[in-house]
């Protein structure tokens, strides 16, 4: 049996654009971005075509977090239906946010194009897999609630589905084609190439220690040095740190996890998923499912086994794929991984003006590829017009989430046993 090590599929495929250096010394920029990840590198994009400077201070390297860890889909929307979009929010705000995010796909592969950025983009669009009756019925939902905004999204059932899949344990299946997927390290790190090229600094492990007004300016410090900045982003998203950030109490960490396989190929490993779409299914605690294009595939699910022995990890990899695909037989697996999500209790984010020249956001729910892309390009607006009408929702009041870490505790437990069931063959 061959080892299974704990190691991100992503980073392990991708070459570093940008070398590691640190911020040392006193620096100047019109804006601070915080945070590498593709909130921050979009925005930077954004301001330094419109004649700005920038520098971006990253606390790890570019990629290190949820931007560079995730599962790769580019999805269209919102964790939750659009109709409940616009009841949560009402019917104009939300409204917007659904034909925003409903773009976003379309954004981000147009910024690959532009950019140039090389990241096994493939702009085939998604499959959400109905698991059972419920599921079924939530899809049916969503096909009439996006289909009644004009978007391209079909419900596919019996031979199509089960073609569509690969499997005949799925009778229904949503193909979103305005979505997608990606290699979002490659995808990250091609941003960040883009930021150098314009003219932009960017400076990993790089932690913020402070942030506080000089004068008519804001001065961002680190460990070694500091930036003095007219304006300032802070993207940091569910791995914020410090003390100097309030951003900490908005929402509540949740974790997810990938497992890679090795490359697989055949009649069998062809079927799976064959017209190159990633998906996911309709369970509570969900499997997502895609292949790279080196052929491996990937599983994941909610919650995390960066602290769980191989054998666990590589049993519950096996439950699902001889479940979704028996006949691929005895899959190796080669990696895993696990990285977090910033979750709020509506599933919806939240952007904030905490003082003039000072904007920040969280509450992706795990769709930051798109998001953070399109949010971004806001942010940039946002910042050189000075007009709230270009974000896609109004800033928030900083109110906090009640009991983060007991949230967080509770969803994880809550994961970590729904697994287990899952490897003792208690549960699907």
């Amino acid at each position: 049996m061959s080892e299974l090590r704990q190691q991100c599929l992503w980073e392990f495929v991708t070459e570093p654009t940008i070398a590691a250096q640190a911020l040392a010394g006193e620096h100047k920029a019109d804006v601070c971005v915080i945070g590498g990840g593709i909130t921050g590198l979009s925005a930077a994009i954004h301001l330094l075509e419109q004649g700005k400077s920038v520098i971006l201070l990253e606390a790890w390297k570019i990629g290190h977090g949820g931007s560079g860890r995730n599962v790769g889909l580019v999805n269209a929307g919102t964790w939750i239906r659009p109709d409940d979009v616009e009841a949560t929010l009402g019917l104009q705000q939300g409204s917007r946010l659904n034909k925003v995010l409903g773009e976003a796909p379309a954004e981000v592969f147009a910024m690959i194009k532009r950019l140039g950025i090389d990241c096994q983009a493939q702009h085939k669009g998604t499959l959400h897999m109905a698991h059972n009756a419920t599921g079924i019925a939530d899809l049916e939902a969503r096909h009439e609630q996006w289909r009644r905004r004009g978007a391209d999204v079909e419900l596919l059932t019996g031979a199509q589905c089960q073609e569509y899949c690969g499997t005949d344990k799925i009778s229904a299946a949503l193909l979103d084609r305005r979505a997608g997927t990606i290699n979002p390290m490659g995808y990250t790190q091609g941003l960040a190439a883009a930021v150098a090229r314009l003219g932009g600094k960017l400076f990993q492990q790089s932690s913020v220690e402070g942030l506080a007004r000089d004068g008519d300016a804001w001065r961002v410090k680190t460990a070694r040095g500091a930036v003095r900045a007219d304006k300032v982003v802070i993207s940091t998203g569910a791995y914020t740190e410090g003390d100097w950030s309030n951003l900490q109490k908005q929402f509540f960490r949740g974790y997810y996890y990938q497992v890679a396989s090795r490359p697989l190929h055949g009649a069998a490993a062809d079927k799976v998923l064959p017209h190159g779409q990633g998906s996911w299914d309709t369970r509570t605690v969900l499997s997502s499912i895609r292949r790279d294009d080196q052929g491996r595939l990937l599983l994941g699910s909610l919650g995390r086994v960066d602290n769980k022995p191989a054998w666990f990890v590589r049993s519950w990899a096996d439950r699902i794929q001889s479940h979704y695909y028996p006949e691929l037989g005895k899959v190796e697996w080669e990696m895993h991984w696990t990285g977090c999500i910033d979750f709020t209790p509506d599933h919806l984010m939240r952007l904030f003006e905490p003082a003039p020249g000072l904007v920040a956001v969280t509450g992706y729910n795990g769709r930051g590829n798109t998001t953070g892309t399109v949010i971004g390009r806001a942010f940039a607006e946002f910042l050189l017009k000075g007009e709230a009408g270009s974000l896609p929702i109004p800033f928030s009041p900083m109110k906090g989430v009640s009991a983060p870490s007991l949230r967080t505790a509770f969803y994880e437990s809550g994961f970590s046993l729904y697994h287990a069931g899952q490897c003792l063959r208690v549960v699907l």
